[in-house]
């Protein structure tokens, strides 16, 4: 399963969180954002969550006011890519304890380190969530750590 790219956007439309896997311009990127942004904040909740998008499929799933999207090809399988977007929140919301979109805004670099530790080139690296908690835990106790000693 190869995710070429994952997002998050929250109702209002605004990107707080985005991790690409294939090269593209900064252009296209801001391009795919926007349309796909508008794509998904457009559906009603009821709908499906898998979108066809030029060459790609959008998986897409709503937690509280942010929406969690990725793209994969259109042959990979989406039930695995919605498993993938749960588990990164079920991992968000054990790190953060019931995690919200201020936790991702202020600590956006656990965000995307505890991301890395899930997927790595668009691949599933590591499904265990405690794993992903232990490494995740370590990663934040050294920033953490760093922070103090630089204060002193």
């Amino acid at each position: 399963m190869a995710i070429d790219y994952m997002f998050l956007v929250s109702r209002q439309g605004k990107v707080r969180l985005s991790k690409w896997f294939v090269t593209m311009a900064t252009k296209d990127k801001q391009k795919i954002i926007k349309d796909v942004t508008a794509l998904v904040l457009a559906r009603r909740s009821r709908m499906c969550n898998v979108v066809e998008y030029k060459d790609t499929r959008i998986i897409y799933r709503r937690y509280a006011s942010l929406f969690f999207v990725a793209a994969i090809e259109s042959l990979e399988n989406e039930l695995l890519t919605l498993e993938l977007i749960h588990r990164y929140v079920e991992v968000l919301d054990r790190y953060f304890g019931n995690v919200c979109e201020l936790d991702l805004i202020f600590n956006f670099h656990k965000a995307y380190f505890i991301l890395d530790e899930i997927l790595i080139a668009g691949e599933m690296q590591e499904s265990s969530k405690k794993a992903v908690l232990r490494s995740g835990g370590r990663g934040g106790a050294r920033v953490e750590e760093s922070d103090w000693v630089l204060s002193v």
